[in-house]
């Protein structure tokens, strides 16, 4: 009797003693992720730097990472406990020979084969077998087992979904970004102490050299007021918040600085300026803005946009508006992002204009008008955050469950995801403006000193980058 993983996947059964025959067999597959060594190393708290430092590892004998030795063995347990002999048995030995590393994108079959039987204590004993998708034997050994001796037949337990957070996704990019060195930052009217302190704290973080341009009775009340000190802050004196907007963007159109942070004036003002034809800040790219976010639900860094430029934007303005989030992907270290175009529903409906869209941008992507990065949609947030979600409606997909990128369908729905991200799931983030000739650090006025601080560090990254590659 064989059976595979194909098998009945709602019901759990057993064979007891009497029903299991020498040469019977069963098997599992499973492919294995960078998230199955994390969640191993956190269950049996090995952080071996083998399985868990790329770094590290790329200089070991095996110049990669690779999986922990007993993930294999915990395979086995699986076959034996799920279906030869199943539910009721009891392990009583194991040998293992550890042949082969097992790297990630690995796919394992993990069999097991009755050998013998013992009927006097109901004793069972299996050859195991781990083999990868080349064929080669990985892992082996041999399993002593108690075969159940009464039948079992219950409905297959849910198991949790466990996501898996490493919590340093902001200070990874800090280290980072203070590598490359601090930018010139025109500080577009700083007079409160928030977008003051905000500035002055990122100077002090060594990512920003800051341009204060504001009327500088108004500054040094603030800072007095504040307890902050001015001294060596480079000031450019203006009348008003009109007046700092235009002088920032003329900076910035001039080069002499290389980035504009937003102080204590409105965006729109602020934005007026950028786009302005004197400014010469304007590309052929559609303006619009990205929040970088990463929450303990989710485990990686991932994009929102656009929520706070780009009100209800049309197809050739969303294409506009991904490309500037795959640029911003690929600057942060995603080779190759996974784009999630968000609606209320996973099918394209014509009278839901988002899915429409949705449909459209895949297609340009298809052939080549969007490029960088793997685009699907529409799909629903849970699906785009969620596997299991996906899952259990049938979609498959590339990037539903793994997005990296969250296309919104207008800027309400954005910015709402985003403040309950931030506010009720415990987010980092970070915002910039994209699509410039120089990244434009929009924050507001209830943004956290960490989230201002991460968007300079995403702030000097772009610049960086915009020095060799100009939009």
């Amino acid at each position: 009797m064989t059976t595979t993983q194909d098998d009945d996947l709602h019901i759990v059964r057993n064979r007891t003693f009497d029903q299991i025959a020498i040469g019977d067999t069963a098997s599992i597959t499973r492919t294995l992720s960078m998230d199955d060594i994390a969640l191993f190393a956190v269950m049996s708290g090995d952080d071996n730097p083998q399985h868990l430092d790329a770094e590290f590892a790329a200089s070991s004998r095996y110049q990669g990472v690779i999986a922990h030795g007993m993930w294999g063995a915990a395979l086995i347990s699986a076959v034996l406990g799920t279906r030869l002999p199943g539910a009721g048995t009891v392990y009583t030995g194991q040998t293992l020979r550890f042949l082969q590393p097992v790297r990630v994108g690995d796919t394992l079959a993990i069999s097991v084969t009755v050998t013998a039987r013992e009927p006097r204590n109901r004793h069972v004993t299996l050859a195991c077998r781990c083999v990868n998708q080349h064929g080669a034997v990985v892992l082996d050994g041999e399993a002593q087992v108690i075969a159940p001796a009464e039948q079992i037949e219950r409905v297959r337990a849910t198991l949790p979904e466990v996501r898996l957070h490493n919590g340093d996704g902001t200070r990874r990019l800090l280290e980072h970004a203070r590598t490359l060195g601090p930018i010139k930052v025109a500080v577009i009217h700083p007079c409160d102490e928030l977008s003051l302190s905000g500035a002055l704290d990122a100077h002090a973080a060594g990512l920003i050299t800051p341009v204060l341009v504001a009327p500088r009775a108004r500054l040094e009340a603030v800072a007095l007021e504040a307890g902050l000190s001015l001294a060596g802050i480079a000031i450019e004196d203006v009348e008003h918040s009109h007046a700092a907007a235009a002088r920032g963007a003329e900076l910035a159109g001039k080069g002499e600085v290389e980035a504009l942070m937003k102080g204590s004036l409105h965006t729109d003002e602020l934005m007026s300026a950028v786009l302005a034809a004197s400014a010469g800040l304007r590309t052929k790219r559609r303006i619009s803005h990205c929040f970088l976010m990463q929450t303990p639900a989710y485990p990686r860094p991932f994009i929102i946009t656009d929520a706070a430029i780009n009100i209800a934007p049309n197809l050739a303005m969303k294409a506009d508006i991904v490309r500037n989030a795959i640029d911003l992907a690929h600057v942060i270290g995603v080779a190759c992002p996974r784009v999630a175009i968000l609606a209320a529903v996973e099918t394209v409906n014509a009278d839901m204009p988002a899915t429409l869209d949705a449909a459209a941008l895949c297609k340009m992507a298809d052939r080549g008008q969007i490029t960088g990065a793997i685009l699907d949609g529409p799909l629903a947030f849970d699906n785009a955050v969620s596997i299991a979600a996906a899952t259990v409606k049938g979609i498959v997909s590339e990037v539903a469950g793994r997005a990296d990128i969250l296309l919104v369908p207008d800027l309400e729905s954005g910015n709402m995801l985003a403040k309950q991200l931030e506010y009720m799931g415990d987010a980092d983030s970070a915002g910039i403006v994209l699509g410039a000739k120089i990244p434009v650090i929009l924050t507001s006025r209830a943004d956290s000193r960490a989230s201002r601080i991460a968007s300079c560090a995403i702030a000097v990254m772009l610049a960086n980058h915009y020095r060799s590659t100009p939009p």
